[in-house]
């Protein structure tokens, strides 16, 4: 088995999870949105449009830590994490960026025992 295939069975297990979890499939912005409120610790009743871009935005930058492209860098006086780039990312097509979000989210979960 190659590593895309693989990378799609793994996937596949995550979203049955998250269905078992949610009662719905959810789409990988629905996943980042997910790790997002967790990163960020507060869950709040609604979150206007540009929060839930914010809370994707801190997904994105935490999982991408775990490569070693971000580090945290500290909490602003509104609880938002911000973090520090160290490192360019490299240039890939649209398939090739979200299989590697994948893989990061794939890993975020295997890390926090989901």
């Amino acid at each position: 088995m190659d590593a895309r295939n693989d990378l799609f069975v793994r996937w596949m297990h995550l979203e049955q999870k998250l269905v078992e979890r949610f009662g719905k499939k959810p789409d990988l912005e629905s996943i980042l949105f997910l790790i997002g409120i967790q990163e960020f610790g507060e869950l709040k009743d609604k979150f206007s449009k540009e929060q839930k871009q914010d809370l994707m935005h801190v997904a994105v930058c935490s999982l991408l830590s775990q490569s070693g492209y971000f580090k945290f860098d500290r909490f602003d006086d509104d609880g938002w994490p911000h973090f520090e780039q160290l490192k360019a990312m490299p240039n890939m097509t649209m398939r090739e960026q979200e299989n590697f979000i994948k893989d990061h989210v794939l890993l975020y979960f295997e890390q926090t025992g989901f």
